[in-house]
């Protein structure tokens, strides 16, 4: 699933849509005829289309979601999940004025697009907590989120979309590992420095993965149709019974945690 990095990288990438005109399309056609699209941006693990009307198209790609740009001429721009034959699962299509396209894909179908006037765009984007790369994520706000929920395991804290936006499994796991802790640990354990510790982490991972354009893992490619740089960079996600890049002598574990795959060194991460 592309995570905060990986949609960034997309937002980035598809400031090539910005200024085009919306001609036919086959979901919310009429409401999007003559439209304008004057900015994208990204809230969370969210692509924003921002139009002249104050609307706004909303996409997550979820698990194996896929926009694809189609110029009049030259190359596709391409973001989300690999596939051989790019249209086969296409789920929406958007015609612009200048004949080129943009199209929606998704295999599982866990993905979507709301189109939202700006009170339903808002509710919904509010939903979603801090972002970890903006200046209200200090480290005073951090903290405060840890007191307010001292008994929850951290990975689960790490993941709530509502506390902090846009982390996911991958970089939960990296972040966790830089700041030397386990994902496992219950919150109210961690000391004050492991707290600063992860906090800076956390920022840390996530810059670095984006001057990389994001991690290509199974569900994810770059927005020009390649992979993200992010993966020779990766210390635990992905790296099972490896050895640990920093102790050399742990083992990178995996195991099932909340559901979800969570990777940790068997050594240094306490």
């Amino acid at each position: 699933m592309p995570e905060l990095p990986e949609v960034e990288t997309l937002k980035r990438e598809l400031v090539v849509i910005i200024g085009k005109k919306f001609q036919t399309a086959s979901i919310f056609s009429r409401e999007l005829k003559n439209k304008k699209i004057i900015s994208v941006e990204r809230r969370a693990k969210i692509l924003i289309i921002s139009l002249d009307n104050s609307e706004k198209l909303l996409v997550h790609l979820k698990m194996t979601g896929q926009l694809i740009y189609q110029p009049k001429k030259g190359k596709m721009i391409i973001g989300g999940h690999p596939e051989k034959n790019p249209f086969k699962y296409t789920r929406a299509e958007f015609l612009f004025t200048d004949n080129s396209k943009l199209y929606f894909n998704d295999l599982r179908k866990f993905g979507w697009i709301k189109l939202l006037n700006k009170t339903e765009s808002e509710k919904l984007l509010n939903k979603h907590g801090v972002e970890p790369l903006s200046k209200l994520f200090t480290f005073q706000t951090f903290q405060n989120l840890l007191q307010k929920y001292p008994n929850r395991k951290l990975k689960q804290f790490l993941l709530d979309q509502s506390l902090i936006a846009g982390l996911g499994n991958i970089y939960v796991d990296e972040s966790c590992f830089l700041a030397k802790i386990l994902p496992t640990r219950i919150v109210k354990s961690l000391t004050k420095p492991e707290q600063k510790l992860l906090h800076t982490s956390i920022i840390k991972i996530l810059k670095l993965s984006i001057s990389k354009k994001g991690t290509s893992a199974k569900n994810y490619v770059r927005s020009d149709g390649t992979k993200g740089g992010f993966v020779p960079y990766l210390n635990v996600y992905g790296r099972k019974n490896e050895k640990c890049k920093r102790c050399k002598t742990g083992v990178i574990t995996k195991i099932k945690f909340g559901g979800r795959g969570t990777h940790f060194c068997n050594k240094c991460q306490k």
